[in-house]
């Protein structure tokens, strides 16, 4: 297990980093036009040369607010470009404004709250909330929850479960992906009450049976491919192991004890570097080693001995004739 601890330790260094570069500035005027308000929100509405309109408002649990001259608007979901292209008109028509320069700004936000459930190793149990500012991603997320647990998580199957208009959304994430190969695509960024669930896994462990030198069960870690499980089986058993036909056998996900077997040539890996055949691993596989139908090494050196035996008879003459020459 010291590999995946290495591993996943390495990612979550990298998890930081990446926090780091794309944490969001604290200048509530450099908020993206993306965003959009939210109740608890605070706003600073101000009108240039019309010192009376400066003020902060908060949006309300409804999501409306009352701003001055303009009565009371829907802010909730709306840009703050949005917000001002609105107020241009109403201010136009309200003031008899020719063209007034309105400016929207979010002084306070809302804090995001998001959940973590499952194998990560924050103090105070298996679920815990935190707050987030906008702009942060799951790898946040995944830092204050101190890292994935290098014994216990299944980093393939974390999920992100988030709230929409349409109900609760299942969102498949690959955490190896992200901490193992530094794969951000799936990097959203975080919306209120999202819960990252990160699943425990069962089955730890790959089998590795057949011609090789240490058949058994051993621990598995991310990311493990064809060449990590030969190596600690100890490698195969001379002339008796048939690398090139070597079967990994794996359960068909949701359909009991189904099975899908993969054929691998392990000697075109070796020979000409195909890594296509260093098949990546799952947790729960089982790789055999085939065995050739030449006999082992000790067959052939008992078969060695006998002939050297009858060799060194005939050459005395007990035989009458010489069985080489």
């Amino acid at each position: 297990m010291k590999g995946l601890k290495w591993t996943i330790a390495l990612g979550m260094a990298l998890a930081v980093a990446l926090c780091s570069a794309q944490t969001p500035t604290t200048d509530p005027t450099a908020v993206t036009q993306t965003y959009r308000l939210r109740p608890y929100d605070i706003i600073r509405v101000q009108v240039y040369n019309e010192i009376q309109i400066n003020t902060p408002i908060t949006v309300l649990p409804d999501g409306r607010a009352s701003i001055p001259f303009a009565g009371t608007l829907e802010l909730h979901g709306k840009t703050t470009a949005e917000v001002e292209a609105e107020l241009v008109t109403i201010y136009k028509a309200n003031l008899k404004l020719k063209d007034p320069r309105v400016s929207v700004t979010v002084e306070v936000f809302r804090p995001i709250r998001a959940t973590v459930l499952g194998a990560f190793n924050q103090p105070g149990g298996s679920a815990q909330a935190f707050e987030f500012r906008p702009g942060d991603t799951i790898l946040h997320l995944v830092s204050r929850a101190g890292g994935a647990s290098a014994n216990a998580a299944d980093l393939r199957r974390a999920t992100l479960i988030r709230q929409s208009l349409g109900g609760r959304e299942v969102i498949p994430i690959d955490l190896q992906a992200m901490l193992v190969r530094g794969d951000t695509s799936q990097n959203y960024l975080l919306e209120d009450q999202d819960v990252l669930n990160l699943p425990i896994s069962m089955t730890r462990f790959i089998n590795v049976q057949g011609a090789v030198q240490a058949p058994g069960q051993y621990d598995y870690r991310e990311p493990m491919y064809l060449t990590d499980a030969i190596s600690v089986a100890r490698g195969p058993i001379p002339i008796r192991s048939k690398m090139s036909e070597i079967i990994v056998m794996r359960r068909k996900p949701g359909q009991g004890q189904a099975l899908d077997f993969y054929k691998v040539d392990y000697v075109r890996l070796i020979r000409k570097r195909d890594l296509t055949q260093n098949m990546e691993l799952m947790p729960g596989d089982t790789i055999y080693v085939t065995e050739t139908k030449t006999p082992d090494v000790n067959q052939l050196t008992n078969i060695f001995n006998a002939f050297f035996l009858v060799d060194r008879l005939l050459s005395g003459g007990l035989l009458g004739v010489r069985l080489f020459n």
